[in-house]
């Protein structure tokens, strides 16, 4: 199914006009008379992006920015606005804005934009759902296991993890074989990038050394 773009202006012909356009083109639209109105329907979180206008009477476009980054919304956004400001676009785009388009908007330039939206959205969900499953897997590891496991990722050998937690060498290649079946892979590489994805190594860890 096609993302659904979320469209917020307090301008009735600029929404019919922009509708529209998105129709035509293949994408669900939603359309929201003020900034208050979409907040209080709570978008739908799944792939899509929101067209924001800036100045409308209420809350504003940046303030709305900042309502939605505070309920961890992930949806890009772009502004649309028809006064440019240097100010007001720095601030946007340093809170997260994935575009900025003056209006009167090419619509060939505006379909770019919300495809790049649409696509930067969908992979950042999938990318999220990814690590939502390694985290499972993490919950699989038993305590001991969890031990070997931030111990390994970390350049320790098999020998000296055995000798930080009274084991035997043996008994930590053991451990160690469980953790790679838990975590469905086959080398200590994918295990550091999959420590690194879950924040289990800092930035002041050691590159992992063979096991």
């Amino acid at each position: 199914m096609p993302g659904i773009v979320h469209v917020v202006d307090d301008d009735a012909s600029y929404l019919t006009t922009i509708q529209q356009l998105l129709e035509a083109s293949g994408y669900r639209v939603a359309i929201y008379a003020s900034a208050q109105q979409l907040l209080d329907q709570g978008p739908d979180e799944s792939k899509g992006c929101i067209l924001l206008d800036v100045r409308m009477p209420g809350l504003s476009g940046l303030e709305l920015q900042q309502r939605l980054m505070q309920r961890g919304s992930t949806l890009p956004i772009i502004f649309l606005t028809a006064y440019a400001d240097t100010g007001i676009t720095v601030t946007a785009i340093k809170a997260g804005a994935e575009d900025f388009l003056i209006k009167p908007v090419d619509p060939d330039e505006l379909l770019r934009a919300i495809a790049r939206a649409m696509a930067r959205h969908g992979n950042a969900r999938a990318l999220d759902g990814e690590v939502e499953v390694l985290r499972r897997r993490l919950l699989t590891l038993t305590p001991r296991q969890r031990q070997v496991f931030q111990i390994i990722v970390r350049g320790k050998t098999s020998k000296h993890a055995g000798r930080e937690l009274g084991s035997s060498e043996r008994t930590i290649k053991a451990h160690r074989r469980a953790i790679m079946e838990k975590f469905q892979i086959q080398s200590l590489v994918e295990l550091v990038r999959i420590a690194e994805r879950l924040g289990v190594l800092g930035a002041t860890d050691e590159p992992a050394a063979d096991a």
